[in-house]
């Protein structure tokens, strides 16, 4: 998690205090800056995500998206329920080799049953590097879950 406090939405830092990252996105290096269930942006190194070539990965931008999108649903479920993805497309505009990448994540529909959002991903100068959406569904907790 990013070395500064991210700004989030109360219901956002309950869903963090819970689950956090996870493990995939801590060895991205992906740092969290903000989260709501509207929006959400969080930063990934270049160094240590690249293909053989030398450029960020293809896969590494739809990491940094997923998890963002994900992130934004689960605070949009929260308390009662979860965030599952159903699906999600990636678009690749640009390639970067070295520097930080910023993902922003912001919701297209916020509904009771999907959620769906779009997250741009640029580098340290704004130039678009690829763009995902996601659709997740949002799933009730079981009795068992309830704390989780």
């Amino acid at each position: 998690m990013n070395h500064n406090q991210p700004v989030a939405s109360q219901q956002a830092l309950e869903v963090m205090k819970l689950r956090g990252l996870g493990a995939l996105a801590e060895k991205m290096g992906i740092e969290l800056v903000e989260l709501s269930a509207e929006r959400a942006v969080a930063t990934m190194p270049v160094s240590g995500n690249t293909q053989p070539i030398g450029l960020l990965h293809g896969g590494a931008h739809v990491v940094l998206a997923e998890s963002l999108g994900s992130f934004a649903a689960n605070v949009h479920a929260h308390p009662w329920g979860y965030a599952v993805g159903i699906e999600l497309n990636a678009s690749h505009h640009g390639s970067i080799s070295e520097g930080v990448v910023t993902g922003t994540c912001t919701a297209v529909k916020l509904g009771k049953t999907l959620t769906t959002h779009e997250i741009k991903m640029t580098d340290e100068k704004g130039r678009l590097l690829s763009t995902v959406r996601i659709t997740n569904f949002l799933r009730q907790k079981a009795a068992d879950q309830a704390d989780q």
